[in-house]
């Protein structure tokens, strides 16, 4: 067995057990977070010499036992926030056994924890839950034909004098600080454009570019609503069907006058809710286009 992935001897006779029984080696992979090789490894020792118990060692025994090991697993997924040297206290107030945060690290990582970044969202309250649900269970009968007549549409604001950190570099080890392999950021330099754009099944709206300033009920109306979705509504017909969040500009009384004037209906959109809208996929790849420009784009000076 690998030294990254010990297991102790209950758990290589359920794996041949496993395997005896006609599950895959690939579905046993997943299920103890080992790899290919070491099960196929246990499996022909098996075959070949029939005990597959672990003969005694002379390295330096194991620190923590499999109960502290469980242990370790079933706070860190208590409290998925802890940092290494946390658990490696809770673990020491409760059983009295001092471990490094290394090996802390390592026990989580046989059991299939490792440190990643968390997935961001933004925050709900239950009435924002509660209107999440109703609009998903009222449009998820939808068919493809009730779809065709939305345009998705969104505002972002894209950074361009800053960037993203969504790249990787290539370099050699200890050269991190290397002009070659150094990006200069300025966090508060200027440098920001906002875009609108619309997508339907069938089609889509120009890139539209707002100048400098703040997007008002006016501008919104006479830059968008204007030139785009009004000419959308024609081409479609009545069935034709506007999405907008609940921006300040989309909601004033001037917007609303003008949708009403021109026979354009609204979906109702729930509050704090962007996962919905797919036009964010859309935004997505903008951001990673603009972060992989060499060198990256300036703001026009006008």
């Amino acid at each position: 067995m690998s030294n990254h992935q010990r297991s102790d001897d209950g758990m290589r006779w359920r794996i041949v057990g496993r395997i005896e029984a006609g599950q895959s080696q690939v579905q046993i992979c997943g299920e103890f977070y080992l790899t290919p090789n070491v099960v196929c490894n246990l499996w022909k020792q098996c075959q070949n010499t029939g005990p597959i118990e672990r003969k005694p060692g002379q390295g330096r025994p194991r620190a923590t036992t499999a109960t502290e090991d469980r242990y370790l697993s079933i706070i860190a997924r208590h409290n998925r926030g802890a940092r290494a040297f946390q658990l490696s206290r809770d673990l020491y107030a409760a059983t009295g056994t001092r471990v490094s945060r290394v090996t802390v690290s390592k026990r989580l990582h046989e059991t299939g924890l490792f440190a990643r970044r968390p997935a961001v969202c933004v925050p709900l309250n239950s009435t924002n839950r509660r209107d999440l649900l109703a609009w998903c269970r009222e449009h998820r009968d939808w068919s493809m034909d009730q779809w065709a007549t939305v345009l998705l549409t969104d505002e972002p604001r894209f950074s361009l004098n800053t960037d993203s950190r969504r790249t990787f570099i290539w370099r050699e080890p200890v050269t991190r600080y290397l002009p070659s392999n150094v990006r200069e950021i300025d966090h508060y330099g200027g440098g920001g454009l906002m875009v609108w754009a619309g997508i339907m099944l069938d089609g889509r709206t120009p890139l539209h570019v707002f100048e400098r300033g703040t997007v008002t009920g006016v501008r919104y109306r006479d830059e968008i609503l204007e030139p785009y979705v009004r000419l959308f509504r024609v081409s479609v017909g009545p069935q034709f069907i506007l999405m907008d969040d609940n921006a300040r500009p989309h909601r004033s009384l001037l917007v609303d006058e003008f949708l009403g004037s021109e026979d354009i209906r609204r979906m109702d959109w729930p509050a704090r809710s962007p996962d919905l809208n797919p036009i964010e996929h859309v935004w997505n790849a903008m951001e990673w286009a603009i972060a992989t420009r060499n060198p990256l784009p300036e703001p026009s000076r006008k």
